[in-house]
């Protein structure tokens, strides 16, 4: 927790989505103040007819180098969300040279009781996490 979902057109090699995944959960950690290993993160990718990502007239153009980060978390404060956009495109254009107006992220708020992490518990509510 939080859960990270990446869509992404197809063509990157492994290591480019390894590093991708690597600069996502190193800025979760500083931001998000989580434990190293509540690493939750699924990479779909999609041929590019089946991406459609526009500016929301905001005036800018995408490439195909485009990825949407949908994070499903714990409510969190906004400074720290503001903090994760900025460190998120900052440290994806240095170490992978994705430019800042090919990322998008959405963050999808839930609570306690809507995470369970196996045996059929909820472990925030039990008192395990």
């Amino acid at each position: 927790m939080p859960l990270i979902k990446l869509d992404m057109m197809e063509g990157r090699t492994e290591n480019e989505i390894k590093q991708i995944l690597d600069v996502t959960h190193d800025v979760m950690v500083r931001n998000f103040h989580v434990p190293e290993r509540d690493r939750y993160q699924i990479v779909s990718q999609h041929k590019p007819f089946e991406m459609i990502i526009q500016d929301t007239g905001l005036g800018f153009e995408r490439s195909e180098n485009v990825i949407i980060f949908t994070i499903t978390s714990r409510e969190r404060k906004q400074e720290h969300k503001q903090k994760f956009y900025q460190e998120l495109t900052e440290e994806l254009e240095a170490r992978c040279g994705i430019a800042p107006n090919d990322v998008m992220v959405s963050i999808v708020i839930n609570g306690d009781d809507d995470w369970s992490f196996g045996f059929g518990e909820a472990q925030f509510l039990t008192g395990k996490l």
